[in-house]
């Protein structure tokens, strides 16, 4: 795979995430653009599955606040879909108000 489409396969799924990490531990010519990706779309998803975790045990404790972070779940979409954008015009920019945290906090992808 180029890093174009390693980069974009990254954000389809958990089983897309571990092909392209797979993948990209594989090269021998990682780019920083793949790493990149591969933070972005992982902390994303780690992001949206902990809001749904939270979201449901809301729904049953406090009914309002869970079906608020249940629609949160809405913005991390959005940013999904501007990783995706991002990925495919091969630019390293961060998604909005997350990104930066997410590149910082997962140094394990080298």
């Amino acid at each position: 795979m180029d890093k174009k489409t390693l980069s974009i396969v990254a954000y389809i799924t958990l089983i897309g995430w571990v092909i392209s990490y797979v993948t990209y531990t594989g090269k021998t010519d990682k780019t920083s653009l793949e790493r990149f990706h591969l933070k972005q779309a992982l902390g994303l998803g780690i992001l949206g599955f902990g809001l749904f975790l939270i979201s449901m045990l809301f729904l049953f404790a406090i009914p309002f606040l869970g079906y608020i972070l249940n629609f949160a779940s809405i913005g991390v979409f959005i940013l999904w879909i501007l990783g995706i954008i991002n990925a495919a015009n091969e630019e390293e920019k961060p998604v909005p108000l997350v990104g930066e945290f997410i590149d910082k906090t997962l140094t394990f992808i080298q």
